[in-house]
């Protein structure tokens, strides 16, 4: 791909055919362009609000070749895409590129990737057979988090670890595992950023992150004053991986706030559910800036339009009466299409700002 900006008109390529995807795809259209989502799933909430859809698999080298020439750019909207069959996509097509969903793929890769850059993160050992989990908890320490190497989100493939009978009777997933001790922190937050093909980076303020059940239930601006003093070598941390990977687009690094200082959690390759509040709170929104972005434009302002601002995930059921979420004349609604609300299942959310 040139250096030259793609002209509207341009077809996007998204990777995926979740709620990310589709709110990437709304504000591509704003820009002038058209989107192609390529996903396995029949169902896609994404490919509802783009011009093409593909429902093909991962592996389907012809239909992944006719969906690369029939796209000027391709991104990805989740991290999970395998990497191997990505080599159709050339000169730079595909942005972010395969390294970071090769660093975000796996945990422990991730940490060492970020230890190796500066970076901090909680204290950790790889599993790879069964007959090592007592060695990494003796190494690590109890309690801690056993979790998947690979395919972890949302809270799932995590096991709390209490005491060493916590550990005993998991099934070894192929990919390993990772222990880490548990991180004692005063809050969470995140560090969205957006890099431009020309190595111009921008941030967006970080806001004061709250999970259920492992699951983002709000996001809060402004953060605690704890947030303020560490978001600088936070932002630091994570513009030495945006850097360090060549990045194109929108990358979040979440961090725990601590005593010592912030810890890094882990990173998202790609626009973030904790950045959701930017489409209404920020000037440009992540999803904005991550279209300029991979398209070769400039990049946006992130400043934030207001001195408060609150984010509140829609979750499982209950979660789609419109007509009581619209009953507070603040709150900006974004349903994401999904039929069928289950416990955990993300099915929107509210953005109130001022």
């Amino acid at each position: 791909m040139s250096a030259t900006a793609l002209p509207a008109g341009s077809t996007i390529g998204i990777l995926g055919g979740g709620q990310l995807g589709r709110m990437i795809a709304v504000a591509a259209a704003q820009l002038g362009y058209h989107c192609h989502i390529y996903t396995p799933e029949k169902d896609s909430v994404a490919a509802e609000v783009a011009a093409k859809f593909t429902c093909a698999g991962w592996h389907d080298k012809a239909a992944l070749a006719g969906f690369a020439a029939a796209c000027d750019v391709v991104t990805y909207e989740f991290e999970n895409v395998p990497v191997a069959p990505l080599a159709v996509f050339v000169g730079g097509q595909l942005a972010p590129g395969v390294a970071a969903l090769e660093v975000a793929q796996d945990r422990f890769r991730e940490k060492r990737f970020v230890e190796q850059l500066g970076g901090t993160t909680a204290p950790y050992a790889p599993i790879d057979h069964e007959s090592e989990i007592e060695a990494a908890l003796l190494k690590v320490g109890i309690p801690g988090i056993l979790k998947t190497r690979r395919d972890g989100y949302d809270g799932k493939g995590q096991w709390k670890v209490a005491s060493p009978a916590d550990a005993l009777g998991l099934r070894m997933p192929e990919s390993g595992l990772v222990y880490e001790g548990l991180v004692h922190f005063v809050c969470e937050f995140s560090v969205i950023l957006v890099r431009a093909r020309n190595g111009e980076v921008r941030f967006w303020d970080s806001a004061h992150n709250t999970h259920e059940n492992g699951i983002l239930a709000h996001s809060v601006l402004p953060a605690p004053a704890i947030v303020a003093e560490q978001v600088g070598e936070a932002r630091a941390m994570a513009a030495r991986v945006a850097e360090a990977l060549g990045y194109v687009g929108v990358m979040t690094a979440e961090f725990f706030a601590t005593r010592g200082g912030p810890v890094l959690n882990e990173l998202a390759p790609r626009v973030h559910n904790s950045g959701h509040w930017t489409i209404e709170g920020a000037v440009t929104s992540q999803f904005e800036n991550h279209v300029r972005a991979i398209c070769g434009l400039p990049l946006g302002d992130t400043a934030s339009t207001a001195d408060r601002i609150v984010m509140d995930n829609l979750i499982g059921e209950g979660s789609l009466d419109i007509a009581r979420h619209l009953a507070d004349p603040k709150a900006r609604l974004h349903l994401y299409g999904k039929a069928e609300a289950r416990a955990g299942r993300k099915m929107g959310h509210i953005t109130r700002v001022g």
